[in-house]
């Protein structure tokens, strides 16, 4: 159950949703995409009310999905393949996207050649493809290891910085959230409400260092106490 959520994001924004299981972050995800439809209030893109609308957004879970039987390639135009049947050109295009992001030499490979990073990068490629502007990534690294993930964190700011999608990321980890996001929205359980939402004023492009500066410590230590205190 959540209580109370208002919440504005700005276009091109990266925002991320930061709490502990049962705090509601799905449950909003799940609103905000059209799949569960709330009791009151509404859910706007633009100036659109998109509650039980599914299709407005592009959405990205942490399990891939990937279906087994399709290269990366055609699991990247999976979309277009369903809704319209995919084309040259939107296989062209989803080629050229996936080169320029470094799995050019992978769009023939089938999942199961894959590793999990890359097949998160091909499930990221999908919901780009998908062309919604607004993408909702649900733990998308939670899954890999902590080598792997930071790698693919400073991947999706490469991604996320030259494609402008406004970006709403769910996250438990603390550093994760605030190596990425321009403002954190802290959560709280029983009943879902937010907390706080921490601006992240840190300068991009982020690099590793930052994660031992003295702002991202204050800022990690503010959110500690929202958490646990």
């Amino acid at each position: 159950m959540l209580d109370g959520i208002n919440l504005d994001i700005a276009e091109g924004e990266f925002v991320c949703l930061l709490g502990a299981s049962g705090c509601g972050k799905s449950t909003l995800f799940n609103a905000v995409s059209g799949l569960l439809k709330v009791d009151s209030g509404s859910i706007r893109l633009g100036a659109e009310d998109v509650i039980g609308k599914p299709g407005q957004v592009g959405y990205m879970l942490q399990k891939d999905l990937l279906l087994p039987w399709r290269t990366a390639l055609d699991n990247i135009v999976l979309g277009a393949s369903l809704t319209r049947g995919a084309t040259r050109a939107d296989k062209d295009k989803a080629a050229a996207l996936a080169t320029h992001y470094g799995l050019g030499g992978y769009l023939n490979h089938y999942p199961s050649a894959l590793s999990g990073g890359m097949r998160q990068r091909v499930a990221l490629m999908r919901t780009i493809a998908a062309g919604r502007e607004v993408m909702l990534l649900d733990e998308p690294f939670g899954a890999l290891d902590s080598q792997t993930r930071f790698t693919m964190q400073r991947w999706l700011l490469q991604v996320w910085g030259e494609t402008k999608r406004t970006i709403l990321f769910v996250t438990h980890d603390i550093d994760e959230a605030l190596f990425l996001a321009d403002r954190v929205v802290v959560m709280l359980p029983r009943p879902g409400r937010i907390a706080r939402i921490l601006d992240v004023n840190l300068t991009r492009p982020r690099e590793v260092d930052c994660m031992a500066s003295a702002p991202f410590m204050a800022l990690k230590a503010d959110v500690l106490k929202l958490l646990y205190d």
